[in-house]
This record gives C-alpha cells, structure tokens and sequence, in this order.
C-alpha cells in the first residue's frame, strides 16, 4: 500500500451533524455509497467498532469485515473516522485496506474528505483497471451523499443507472469531486494526511 492510493474530496453545504449522521449511519450508508450493499455492525465492548460488510453484484456477494473509530471532538472543529478492512474472499478485487475520512467545517459547509488504499486482490494488471473504477465509484457516491445533505433528495432517486440520464444536469457526477489533494498528485500515497487513530486500529475480526 502507499503508492497508489485513491483521495476523493467534496463540499458539502449542510450542517456537520448532518453530514456525520449520514455518513457514519451503518443502515444510511450503503444507501450512498455504491461500494457497499449491507453494512452491520458487531456488538461490543466500548472502542473501535468492528463490523461486517457486504457487496452484491449479479452472481456473486462480497463478504468482509472491518473496524472503525471516530473522532468527534477534534481541537480545530474537525472530525475523523479511520478504518481497517479486510476480506478472504478471493473473488474480491480488494484483499485488505485502510483508510480514512475527514470532515472540515468551513464558512458554508464541510469539506469532506477521503483517503485510502488496499492491496489488490486480482493482482497488479487488473487492479490498473480495478483502481480507477473504485476512484471514481467513491466520487460518485460522494457526490450523491452532497445532494441527499443538501437538498435532502434520497439517494434511492439517483440510482447508477443515473450516470446515463445525460438530461439532468442535478444528477449525482464524479467530476464534481476533487481527486487529489491541493498542490499534490492523483497517482500517491494518499495516507499522508491519515488522523493518528489509524495507526492504532485493531485487525477486523474474521468472520465466523
């Protein structure tokens, strides 16, 4: 990991307890984020959540599992979520990873921001194509959770066949996003900017 990690940021003008809530929601999530089907997390003691998540294509279910914490009382107003994700699925294109998100209040919003990598779980040739394609499925669901924080539209109305409807020019679009960091670089290590909490987080539990 390191050498090619994917960072996605946006603007998102809502409140930050808005835009934590729908982010950090586990049932709330998938609804956005196209990466993710089911998101179900395991109880436990106080600390990092542990949780199993799910991605369904047509003949095939992803299944892993994956750790988390969050940060909500940064001194700068900021806030963090670091996480940990691993699967043994071997049809999965993704073996383990681990990234982060940031959330930056600002003068009409949050400046909402992430950055992550994995190794890969079909090897190099193919990740040079798996790769942009998770790059760009993270921005466009990054783009979708905007419009639900600010024009409270359900994310159920942009389903992914909307990157056709060319006609509706308030569809959810990847390119509204920035994909790399300011002054830097799309193909780096994206993790430079990681909050320290990611450096403390536990392996995610295998699943049973």
């Amino acid at each position: 990991m390191g050498r090619s990690g994917i960072y996605v940021e946006t603007t998102i003008r809502a409140p930050m307890e808005t835009v934590w809530s729908l982010s950090q929601d586990a049932a709330a999530h998938p609804r956005w984020d196209v990466r993710f089907s089911r998101i179900v997390p395991v109880p436990g003691d106080d600390g990092p959540t542990h949780f199993t998540y799910e991605r369904g294509v047509v003949v095939h279910t992803v299944r892993g599992t994956g750790v988390s914490i969050g940060e909500t009382e940064r001194p700068d107003g900021s806030r963090t979520s670091a996480l940990r994700f691993s699967t043994e699925d071997r049809l999965s294109p993704i073996r383990e990873g681990r990234g982060y998100w940031r959330y930056v209040p600002t003068a009409d919003g949050v400046r909402f921001v992430t950055g992550y990598d994995y190794d890969p779980g079909w090897g190099r040739v193919l990740d040079a194509l798996v790769r942009p394609a998770l790059g760009w499925a993270t921005a466009w669901s990054f783009d979708r959770l905007r419009i639900w924080a600010e024009r409270d539209e359900p994310p159920e109305r942009w389903p992914l066949r909307s990157i056709l409807w060319f006609w509706r020019p308030d569809r959810p679009r990847a390119a509204r996003c920035r994909r790399a960091p300011a002054g830097g670089r799309r193909r780096g290590d994206q993790l430079t900017d990681a909050p320290p909490t990611l450096d403390d987080l536990p392996a995610p539990r295998r699943r049973r």
